[in-house]
Parts: structure tokens; C-alpha cells; sequence
């Protein structure tokens, strides 16, 4: 008897406890998390990086100018000079000044330069103690509050840059929108209130573990402020996915004869299987991301995986006790037009397409892989970058400030590039030239003058751009500031100079990145590969399905190019146009393969296990096809929901999420499951199945259950099926 089907026979004869036992583990972990747990947070920083050896540099020797900065922005149709409006800008600034988190701000009239050409348009700039992201949220709201009552009565004044950042992340609610279209589907699927009920709930109990795990692990590590969401989209998604699989397998158990008992056995040793592996591939997925030398990536990859990891865990151990618990009744409160039997049905819609997929296997894998390559056409205009206050919706304060002080000032203003200079070992007399080497700098349209600390040993210098800070031309200024105009300025001295601020820091990000991506796509694919092959003991299965995942990613990037970049239909959405941020990439590669993974292992796992019993690979997909297809597509459907739903949020980042990833699932699991699948295996015939001798006896023997041998087939030298 092997390991699962001990489990499963432990868990229908002792239900009660391990229901009892999953309902305390959960109330003690939301317990800790709400007594222990930690904060999560907004460190985003970026270590061996310059932009954060400048942030350091200035946190150490010059803490008054080591935060970041906010803008009060001023406009006054009567003019920002006129007696009445800069008496109340005198006492704003005044009243900004002693508040808790504010280290200083300069006033717009002790300053050059911070009033418009034609004297409508204002800025004080406010320096803060912290960077944006260790900024308190309630001193941030107290300072935004002050700013609010100041304005009116021929006044207006906004408040931006990164700190306001930090009160301008939105309720995040659309994931219950998600939830109510899965239960709606699930109900279309299954056609019973009880069937449909329990892989919602069960995927609840796995988010909410999930939340509560992070919740104490952030006690420890520093985890991003938008995990949560993350896991709420994830788990969610994989949550039911994997719940899904396992209930149906048992109603399918109990529909062709077998007692509850028996039924669970199958169910777990069997969809139970699939699972466990599927969760593993994603989880190789996400912390594949710490191959990119990203904390805050790594973080969030860690917490994703946690969730992914429960889910499984909830799928295999507290789902089938629940199952035993139920018996007949997952059939009750039934729509008698929408019920279905499952299992394999020769006259389904499904197994129809397997056989004509199969009588014309090279048309149909041509036409599905041709699709997928037009799809994925936009990419080869990809641009990555990062957006800024500009591509967010006018109700908020950072887009206000940002419009104001571009029209005041121009679009540059809204992304100073401070340069920091470690004069320890001498060379202070010659800031004065560099910043006049500086200000002369192609694309750069003003630099404020020096500021020295009372040491005398750090200085700092904040240049802006004529471009906006999303453009390519300001992260190319960064670039020629690096490599070309302070090196030949500080060339004979003992200056030390760093481009820091947030352009450069994402600039820096971006090249990280482009670095690291090469060890993220080889480390998830060759794993993944590895994982896939010896489970399934063929070469061919796990090549072609890193093939296929790589034409889903594909696929849903283009689409993500085409709408957010080119804006195509981006008013359906609501946003504006603008450059991909370029972490993207890379997140949607970790989540798609891993997610994508899933419906491979579903459905190849249920096409072996027909060809193990068959020897007949052609009976075995057009079979598999129809068992796992409607469970494949609902599943799918499911997930495509939940992400669509994440598009109704405000921030464009998850709304880009949102769009990739439901663009990803759909083609994945009708163009590439439906279709190319099917295609490729009746193209390669036996070599599906083919696997060397000698890697057979190297690669480890993945099974949870004791290995079912293959028909014999026969074989010649180099044949498939296990020759040399």
C-alpha cells in the first residue's frame, strides 16, 4: 500500500480529527499572525547597487538630505506672488515644517528657480526623514491632511511625489469579484450547490493560512506591502484549481460504482498525485526569483510559494476528509439539466476533437502554433521601463501634483536626480564646476546648487531632466551622468560620486534584471524539465511541454504589449499608455510557467495512466482528453475570472498582471491543451514515451506511489521506449 493510499484510508476513517485538526492549525496560525506577526513592508532596496550606495552615503553623513522628498505644488490664477497667496503659502510651510517625519522643507521663495515663468505655479519642496518606503503611513496622511484644509478660495495646492505613494495604494476588493464568477462557474460545472461549495472553501482556508504564515514570517523578513494581494490572486486561483481536480476525480469515483471509501483512495492517489506535483513546479517557479538578486522580488516569491505550498496541502489532507464526510451528498442541491457524470465518455465533444486532432495532427499543430506566434508579435517592441504618477488616474494627488508641475515647470521636475558626493578625502572646491558640467549636460534643464553637509565631507546635487521620468532619454542621462560626465569631472580627485534617487534606482533595478533573467529562465525551465521527466520518465513530455508554456508566456506578453504599450483598448481598462514595468517580464514568466505546468501535469498525468493500462498512446490522449477537459476548462475559466477581476482595480501594474496572466491561462488551456497537445503527441507516436536507459537509471524515480511499469513495448537499438 503505498504512502498516498495510506493517507487517503487514514483520512476517511478518521475524518473527524484531521477536519478538527486543520480548523485549530488555522485559528492558532491567525492567532500568531495577529498577536506576533509583523508588518509587512516597502523595502525596495537594491544592494551593491549605486543608487543605494548614494541613499547610504547620505543616511549616515547626511541625514537631513537622506530621505526622500515630497512636492507641495501651488497654483493661483492671481499669481503665487501676490500678497494674499504667499502669505498662506508662508504659513503652509510653516505649519509643514514641525510635523513629525518632515525634516525640512524649502520654501518656493527662498529658492530660484521654484516659481513658473508666468508666477502661477509653485513648489516647496518637503524633505523627509525616511525614505518613502520606511515612511510612516499616518505621518504621511497628516502631512497630505494640512496640504487639503490650505487649499481653496483661490488657492490649490496638491501634494506628490514618492512619499504620497505611500496613502495612495487603493482598497484592494476585486479578488471577491473573482471569487463570485468561481462560484458561478463551478456551479455551471458540477451542477450541485455541495460540489461546487467545497473547493471554495477549501481554497479559502489555504489563502487564509497563507495570509497568516506570511503575516508571522514578516516578523522575521521583510516581505512587499502588496504580498497579500499577491497571495489572493494566487491562491485563489490555484486554490480551487487544485481542489477542483480532486473532487471531480471522486464524483467520478462514486459515479462508476465505487463506495466513499474507495472513491477517496482514487481521488487522492490519482488527482491527489497530479497535484502535488503541479505545486511543486510552481513553487520551483517562484523561488526560482531569487536568482535575480532582488530582495523584494525574493520576498515576494517566498510568500507566493507559501501560499501555493498550503493550497496543495489542503487539497491532499483536509479536502478528502471533508470528502468523506459528505459521501453522496457532493451531489445534492443538484440542477438536474446542469448534472454531469464524470469520467471518460466516447460521444463527449471532447474526445470527438482528440480523434479528428488525430486524424489531422500536422494542420492543426501548425494552425494553433502559428496563432500563438501572432499573438506574440507586439513583444519584439517591448519596452520596459518604469511608470510614473503620470500614468495614474486624476483622483489622485500624485497625478495632480505631477500635471501641475509639468505644466509649471516641465515633466522632468517630477523625477529629480540627486548626484551625492563623498568629498572625505578632499576635492569639495570643485563641486561648483560640476555642477556647472552638469547643468550642461544634454537633457538636463536645471540643477539646484550644492548642498554640504555641516561635516563638510558629503555634498549633494539634484539635476532635472527635460524629460519625463519614464522616458528612455532620462534613464540615458542617468547612464552618461555614470559613465561619461562625473567620471571625466572628478578624473585627478578624491571625489566620490553616486547617482541615486528613484530614477536611478530603477534604472539599476532594470539592469539587474537584464542580468539575472538569463540564470531565472535557465534555473525554472532545466528544474522544471527535470521534475517533469522523471515523473513522467519520458523526454519528449517535458520538452514539449516547456515548449508550449514558453508560446502561452509568449502569447500573453504580446497582448500586454499591445493593450498597456501600444493602447490598444486601453479605455476599456482604464489607463494610459506607457512603457511595461520591467519587472513584469519576469514575474509573469515565474507565475505562467508554473501555472501553465498545472494543466500539463493534469492532463499528461491522466494520458499516462490510460497508456500505462492501453499501451495504446493514441486511445490513451483522445481518453485522457476527455476525462480531464471539462475539469481543465472550468479550471481554467475559473482562474481567467479571477484575474480579469484584478483589472477593475486602480493600480496599473495589477491590472497588467491581471490581463497577462488571464491572457496566458486561456490560450494555455484551449490553444495548447485542446489542441497542441494532442497534435504533437499523435505526431511523435511512441517517442512520447521515449527515455534513454542511461538517463532512466540517473534521474531519480519521482513517485509518491509505488512506479507502474509501461507495456512492453518492443525496441531496437535507438529506438523509443528505453533503448541506449
Amino acid at each position: 500500500m503505498s504512502l498516498m493510499e495510506r493517507w487517503a484510508r487514514f483520512a476517511h476513517r478518521h475524518r473527524g480529527r484531521v477536519i478538527l485538526a486543520w480548523v485549530v492549525i488555522l485559528v492558532a496560525i491567525i492567532a500568531a499572525s495577529r498577536l506576533a506577526g509583523g508588518e509587512l513592508s516597502d523595502n525596495f532596496s537594491l544592494p551593491g547597487s549605486e543608487s543605494q550606495a548614494g541613499i547610504d552615503l547620505l543616511k549616515s553623513r547626511f541625514p537631513s538630505q537622506g530621505g526622500d522628498t515630497a512636492d507641495l505644488v501651488f497654483q493661483a490664477d492671481a499669481g503665487v506672488g501676490s500678497p494674499e497667496i504667499k502669505g498662506r503659502i508662508q504659513d503652509l510651510v510653516a505649519k509643514v515644517t514641525p510635523l513629525a517625519g518632515v525634516a525640512s522643507v524649502d520654501s518656493p521663495f527662498d529658492h530660484a528657480g521654484f516659481v513658473s515663468a508666468d508666477g502661477k505655479i509653485a513648489r516647496a519642496v518637503v524633505h523627509w526623514k525616511s525614505r518613502a518606503t520606511e515612511a510612516k503611513t499616518s505621518e504621511v496622511q497628516a502631512f497630505a491632511d494640512v496640504a487639503d484644509a490650505a487649499s481653496g478660495n483661490g488657492l490649490r495646492v496638491e501634494v506628490g511625489g514618492n512619499v504620497i505613494q505611500k496613502i495612495e495604494h487603493p482598497a484592494f476588493s476585486s479578488e471577491f469579484v473573482g471569487l463570485a464568477a468561481a462560484i458561478v462557474i463551478l456551479f455551471l460545472a458540477f451542477g450541485s450547490l455541495a460540489a461546487m461549495g467545497l473547493p471554495v472553501v477549501s481554497a479559502l482556508f489555504g489563502i487564509g493560512a497563507g495570509v497568516g504564515v506570511v503575516g508571522i514570517a514578516a516578523a522575521f523578513f521583510d516581505f512587499p506591502n502588496f504580498s497579500t494581494q499577491f497571495i489572493g490572486m494566487i491562491g485563489l486561483g490555484v486554490g480551487i484549481d487544485y481542489c477542483l481536480l480532486v473532487v471531480t476525480r471522486f464524483r467520478e469515483g462514486l459515479h462508476t460504482g465505487h463506495n466513499v471509501e474507495e472513491s477517496v483512495v482514487q481521488a487522492v492517489t490519482t488527482s491527489g498525485r497530479s497535484v502535488i506535483f503541479a505545486g511543486v513546479v510552481v513553487t520551483i517557479g517562484f523561488f526560482g526569483l531569487y536568482a535575480m538578486g532582488l530582495p523584494f522580488i525574493a520576498a515576494l516569491g517566498t510568500a507566493t510559494a507559501m501560499v501555493v505550498v498550503l493550497s496543495v496541502l489542503v487539497a491532499v489532507t483536509l479536502l478528502p476528509a471533508v470528502l468523506s464526510l459528505v459521501g453522496h451528498r457532493v451531489d445534492a442541491l443538484r440542477v438536474p439539466f446542469l448534472h454531469t457524470k464524470e469520467g471518460v465518455d466516447p460521444t463527449s465533444i471532447w474526445h470527438r476533437l482528440a480523434r479528428a486532432i488525430q486524424r489531422r495532427p500536422l494542420p492543426f499543430a501548425a494552425a494553433g502554433a502559428t496563432f500563438l506566434l501572432i499573438m506574440a508579435i507586439p513583444v519584439l517592441t517591448l519596452e520596459i521601463g518604469f511608470n510614473d504618477a503620470g500614468n495614474k488616474p486624476t483622483s489622485d494627488h500624485t497625478r495632480r501634483a505631477y500635471d501641475l508641475l509639468s505644466e509649471g515647470f516641465g515633466p522632468g521636475f517630477n523625477g529629480p536626480i540627486p548626484i551625492v558626493f563623498d568629498v572625505s578625502g578632499g576635492g569639495a572646491d570643485r563641486l561648483e564646476s560640476i555642477r556647472k558640467a552638469i547643468l550642461a549636460t544634454d537633457n538636463v534643464v536645471a540643477v539646484q546648487p550644492v548642498f554640504v553637509n555641516p561635516a563638510g565631507d558629503t555634498a549633494v546635487v539634484t539635476a532635472y531632466a527635460k524629460t519625463k521620468p519614464q522616458a528612455k532619454e532620462t534613464t540615458d542621462l542617468v547612464h552618461n551622468l555614470r559613465t561619461t560626465i562625473l567620471p571625466r569631472e572628478t578624473a585627478g580627485t578624491a571625489i566620490k560620486a553616486y547617482v541615486a534617487g528613484a530614477v536611478a534606482s530603477q534604472s539599476d533595478i532594470g539592469d539587474r534584471i537584464g542580468q539575472r533573467m538569463p540564470l531565472l529562465f535557465t534555473g525554472v525551465i532545466g528544474l522544471s524539465f527535470l521534475v517533469l521527466m522523471s515523473v513522467f520518465r519520458s523526454v519528449a513530455v517535458a520538452l514539449k511541454a516547456a515548449i508550449m508554456n514558453l508560446f502561452s508566456i509568449g502569447a500573453a506578453y504580446g497582448v500586454v504589449v499591445a493593450i498597456f504599450q501600444w493602447g490598444w483598448g486601453a479605455n476599456l481598462v482604464g489607463i494610459s499608455k506607457g512603457p511595461i514595468e520591467t519587472f513584469l517580464p519576469m514575474m509573469f514568466f515565474t507565475i505562467l510557467f508554473g501555472l501553465s505546468m498545472d494543466y500539463e501535469v493534469f492532463l499528461i498525468s491522466r494520458i499516462r495512466e490510460i497508456y500505462v493500462h492501453t499501451g495504446d498512446t493514441a486511445q490513451a490522449v483522445a481518453d485522457g482528453l476527455a476525462a480531464t477537459a471539462r475539469v481543465i476548462t472550468s479550471a481554467a475559466a475559473i482562474m481567467v475570472a479571477v484575474f480579469l477581476s484584478f483589472v477593475l482595480g486602480e493600480e496599473r501594474v495589477i491590472k497588467e498582471v491581471g490581463v497577462g496572466l488571464a491572457t496566458a491561462i486561456f490560450v494555455d488551456a484551449t490553444v495548447v491543451r485542446l489542441i497542441l497537445v494532442p497534435a504533437t503527441m499523435e505526431l511523435l507516436g511512441k517517442w512520447n514515451w521515449w527515455l534513454p536507459a542511461w538517463l532512466d537509471r540517473i534521474i531519480p524515480q519521482l513517485h509518491i506511489e509505488p512506479p507502474i511499469k509501461a507495456p512492453v513495448i518492443p525496441q531496437s537499438a535507438g529506438a523509443p521506449g528505453g533503448a541506449e
